[in-house]
C-alpha cells in the first residue's frame, strides 16, 4: 500500500468521526442536552487523544499481559545473561555472540526476533512479513516482535493493524536487582506512516509531540530489516563498511578511483581505518600537534592504492614538523550533523570483477526522519588479499545520488 493511500483513508475516517460528533449537537432544530452533551464531550476528548496519536491509554488487561510476557521471556534468557561476560563498566554491554544465543532461545517461540547488533538477521522473519503483506491489503491482524538489546534486556513490540491505522504497543525490560526483570516503560502509539520496501525494510514513523508542544523536532522514525541479508553480504558489510559510515570521512559518499583520489579526506579517514585495523578507537595525544608522517602514511597505504608522496600532496601535512593535522570531530565546529550522516552502509550485492577485485553494491539506510532504505547507492570496489587484508580501490555513486546528499564538509580546512 502506498503511504498516500493510507493517509487519505485515515483522514476520511477522522472526518466522518468529526461530522458525527458535530451532528449530535442538532437534531432537526433541537439541541442535544444533559447526558447527550456529556457523552459528546467525552467522545470529543477521546477523539482528541486518538488524533494526537501518542501516550494513548492502554487497556489494563492488555498491559499486564504484555508485561508478564516480557518478564517470562527475560527469565528464559536469564541463565545466558548470568554466564555472559559483562565487563567492568557500569553500562553493561553483552557481546553479539551472547545476543545471538538469546535469539536462539526466543526463536523456539516461533515469533520474529532480532538483535541490536549491526546487520542482525531476523529469526522467523516470514511471520513479520506475512503480517505486513496482510496489512498492505487492509486485512486486520497483529504480530509480536522481540528485540534483544545490547544490555541483554529486550523490547517487546506488538504491532496491530485495525484495517485503517497501525499501532505499536512497546514494552522494554532490563535486568534489575539480583538479575530480575525490571520494566522500564510501556507505551502505546499510533503509527503515522509506514511502508514495507522491496529491499525488505519495514519503515515507520510514530506519532510524536510537535511544535508548539515541543521546541525541537522529535524523530519518531524507525527502520527494521525484515528480509535477511545473505551471510556473505553481512560479513562484508561488517568488515568493509560498517566502521566507515558516512560521518567524518567521504570514502563511501564521493566518486573516486585510482586515477582520481585527490578529493578523499585523508585526515578525517585516518581514525576510521585505525579502528578497523586495531579494533579500538584512535586516541590522539594532547601533547602532540599532529600524527607522525610514517605512522599516518603506513596506515593509509595499507587500505588505499596510494603512495606516501601522494598523501603528502593531498592531505593536510606539515612538512616542517613531518606531521599530519588531526582534529576530533565536533558537531557545530568542524562537522554539521545531517540525517544522511547517520545512515548505515549496507552491502546488498557482491559482484566479482575480471581483475580479481570485488564490487560491493552499498545502500545508505537512513532511519532518521526520512526513513529511506537507499538514500544513495554506490559501487565500492575492493581488492581482497590472501592474508585477509584488503584495499579500497574506488567508489562510484549511482543514479545521480550526489545531488541527494549534502556537500561534504572536510574536517580540517584544506589548502587550495
Amino acid at each position: 500500500m502506498e503511504i498516500i493511500d493510507m493517509i487519505t483513508k485515515r483522514k476520511l475516517k477522522k472526518m466522518m468521526s468529526v461530522l458525527f460528533i458535530s451532528g449530535c449537537f442538532f437534531i432537526g432544530n433541537t439541541k442535544c442536552k444533559g447526558a447527550d452533551l456529556e457523552y459528546i464531550s467525552q467522545e470529543t476528548a477521546n477523539y482528541a487523544v486518538q488524533e494526537r496519536g501518542y501516550d494513548l491509554p492502554v487497556d489494563e488487561v492488555v498491559k499486564e499481559e504484555a508485561i508478564e510476557d516480557c518478564k517470562n521471556v527475560m527469565n528464559q534468557m536469564k541463565v545466558i545473561y548470568q554466564k555472559a561476560d559483562k565487563g567492568t563498566s557500569s553500562n553493561i554491554v553483552v557481546s553479539e555472540t551472547v545476543m545471538e544465543e538469546m535469539q536462539e532461545v526466543l526463536k523456539e517461540k516461533n515469533v520474529p526476533v532480532i538483535t541490536s547488533a549491526p546487520y542482525s538477521n531476523m529469526a522467523n522473519y516470514s511471520k513479520m512479513e506475512e503480517f505486513l503483506f496482510r496489512a498492505e491489503q487492509d486485512l486486520t491482524g497483529d504480530i509480536v516482535l522481540y528485540r534483544i538489546n545490547r544490555d541483554g534486556g529486550i523490547e517487546r513490540l506488538k504491532f496491530n493493524y485495525d484495517g485503517t491505522d497501525m499501532y505499536l504497543l512497546a514494552v522494554k525490560a532490563v535486568w534489575g536487582m539480583n538479575d530480575n526483570p525490571s520494566i522500564v516503560y510501556v507505551s502505546y502509539t499510533r503509527i503515522e506512516e509506514w511502508k514495507y520496501t522491496e529491499k525488505g525494510w519495514f519503515g515507520y514513523t510514530l506519532c510524536v509531540p510537535k511544535y508548539p508542544e515541543v521546541s525541537e523536532a522529535v524523530d519518531g522514525s524507525s527502520m527494521i530489516r525484515i528480509k535477511p541479508l545473505s551471510d556473505e553480504c553481512r560479513e562484508v558489510s561488517k568488515r568493509c563498511v560498517y566502521l566507515l559510515g558516512y560521518q567524518g570521512n567521504n570514502l563511501l559518499c564521493s566518486d573516486w578511483d585510482r586515477s582520481d583520489m585527490e578529493g578523499l579526506d585523508y585526515n578525517g579517514l585516518y581514525e576510521y581505518l585505525y579502528r578497523m585495523k586495531y579494533g579500538e578507537r584512535y586516541e590522539f595525544s594532547g601533547n602532540s600537534s599532529g600524527i607522525p608522517a610514517e605512522e599516518f602514511e603506513n596506515l593509509i597505504m595499507e587500505f588505499l592504492p596510494i603512495t606516501a608522496d601522494q598523501i603528502k600532496k593531498w592531505a593536510v601535512f606539515d612538512s616542517e614538523h613531518q606531521i599530519y593535522a588531526w582534529e576530533q570531530l565536533v558537531g557545530g565546529s568542524n562537522f554539521t550533523p545531517t540525517n544522511f550522516t547517520e545512515s548505515l552502509p549496507e552491502a546488498v550485492e557482491i559482484k566479482e570483477d575480471e581483475d580479481g577485485c570485488m564490487t560491493l553494491v552499498i545502500n545508505a539506510v537512513c532511519d532518521r526522519f526520512i526513513c529511506d532504505d537507499a538514500v544513495i547507492t554506490s559501487e565500492l570496489t575492493v581488492k581482497f588479499n590472501e592474508d585477509s587484508t584488503f584495499k579500497y580501490m574506488g567508489n562510484k555513486i549511482l543514479n545521480n545520488g550526489m545531488k541527494k546528499i549534502p556537500e561534504y564538509q572536510y574536517r580540517i580546512k584544506r589548502k587550495n
